[in-house]
């Protein structure tokens, strides 16, 4: 068994080369949301879930990017909201939110 069932990593990339980042969409903010509702709802910690922070995904003109491990999902997201449905529908249901899929 893997110590944590789910990883989700959120990129917190900051570029100062004026090309788009995550961080222009206040990714580490969204990545404390994602944070405080997974312990909220009793999913963090070993055999559950772990939020992280990631630098560069190389994937920041698609928008701000999260991806779920081990199942290789990557998301993009606007706002809290959609980081509560990634939070209750992928890493508490582990059902894909496909609407938010890159």
């Amino acid at each position: 068994m893997p110590y944590y069932r789910r990883h989700i990593f959120f990129c917190t990339n900051r570029r100062t080369d004026g090309r788009a980042c995550c961080q222009d969409h206040d990714a580490e903010r969204m990545r404390s949301h994602a944070k405080r509702r997974v312990k909220e709802l009793g999913l963090a910690g070993p055999g559950r879930v772990r939020v992280n922070r990631a630098g560069c995904m190389d994937r920041c003109e698609e928008g701000p990017v999260a991806v779920v491990y081990p199942e290789g999902v990557w998301y993009t997201y606007v706002d809290e909201d959609d980081i509560d449905e990634i939070v209750e529908e992928h890493l508490r249901n582990g059902r894909v939110v496909e609407r938010l899929l890159l």
